[in-house]
């Protein structure tokens, strides 16, 4: 029987490489309703991808042995009975773990999204593109003229809310660290951009923003998270998004009023976003993204780094978690 390879949680462990490995699987033909797809571009979620590894994602429960990895794009090779909506050929994305790290994707026909081509850009914009969306709009609901602020704003994630808020018509602060980022930001459309290597993201937003934020989209927390929120605008909202700076799990200690006493007076709200709790909601969040991009008015933007195969699934891990990396990040399975 023909085999192929994907990266399998094995045990759990303190990082994703301490946990994972690669092994051999059978290859078998598609049930009714599936699709056998072969996989050529991974998308790497490190945070996430850390956290399974330590069994810390609470809406995910984890039986061992599993397969791992979210997003994948590929080609159809072959369809089971009663599929009518896919052919072999068809370029389709998934967003569904564990579909990603693995050079075959045999599934259920409704965990895919048919696609123009298996340009890596349409992965980028049917995982990402549809949770900057969702953050912005749906969670966020930003409106034109809304000051919208966006930290890790260069980052795969960052970079496509960037962009979506200012075709929106948003006034964007973007918050990165570092003069290339930074410009990066800028060229995205970013009317302010925060170099929090050389200016304090809290005493800027209290000079220029104060009180003026209308949404805020933070997946970094600590110092960020504080600034947004005391800068948060009357019946403005800050989105959570993640929580890098606690990637490890022991969140400082903050000897401050409750955030209740900081919303209550501006009827403001802090509102948590796990895209993965919203898979009803996407449909609409794809169209929209998919056709700002055949308009030309979004761009997808890949981190320099380049990694090939199954093993280096484990550098991407990495370098997202390092912070270096700009863009998106992803595997190339081919």
């Amino acid at each position: 029987m023909a085999t192929y390879q994907a990266v399998q949680l094995a045990q759990f462990g303190e990082s994703f490489r301490e946990a994972a490995r690669i092994v051999d699987l059978d290859l078998r033909d598609p049930a009714p309703g599936e699709l056998r797809v072969r996989n050529r571009y991974a998308g790497v979620n490190g945070i996430f991808d850390t956290q399974i590894a330590r069994n810390a994602v609470d809406y995910v429960k984890i039986g061992l042995p599993t397969l791992t990895g979210v997003e994948a794009l590929g080609v159809v090779e072959a369809v089971g009975e009663g599929v009518t909506d896919f052919a072999p050929g068809d370029a389709v994305v998934t967003t569904r773990f564990p579909g990603g790290y693995r050079q075959y994707n045999i599934a259920p026909q409704g965990h895919f999204v048919k696609v123009a081509d298996d340009s890596p850009e349409w992965l980028a914009l049917a995982s990402t593109g549809v949770s900057a969306w969702m953050a912005l709009f749906h969670v966020g609901q930003a409106k034109p003229g809304d000051v919208v602020a966006i930290s890790a704003a260069a980052g795969g994630l960052g970079h496509l809310i960037v962009q979506l808020a200012a075709l929106k018509g948003c006034e964007v602060v973007a918050v990165c660290g570092g003069p290339v980022k930074s410009e990066f930001a800028r060229s995205l459309g970013a009317a302010r951009v925060i170099d929090y290597h050389s200016e304090s993201v809290p005493e800027v937003l209290a000079r220029e923003y104060p009180n003026r934020l209308d949404v805020a989209i933070d997946t970094v927390s600590g110092e960020i998270f504080d600034a947004f929120l005391d800068n948060v605008a009357p019946h403005g909202r800050v989105v959570v998004g993640g929580a890098a700076s606690d990637l490890e799990g022991r969140p400082e200690i903050v000897t401050a009023p409750r955030i209740a006493h900081k919303l209550y007076y501006k009827g403001a709200s802090v509102r948590g976003f796990m895209n993965g709790l919203l898979a009803e909601f996407w449909p609409p969040a794809r169209d929209d993204v998919f056709a700002l991009y055949n308009e030309g008015k979004l761009k997808v933007c890949f981190d320099e780094e380049r990694f090939l195969g199954l093993p280096g699934v484990f550098d991407a891990v990495e370098r997202l978690l390092s912070g270096r990396s700009m863009g998106k990040v992803i595997v190339d399975l081919r």
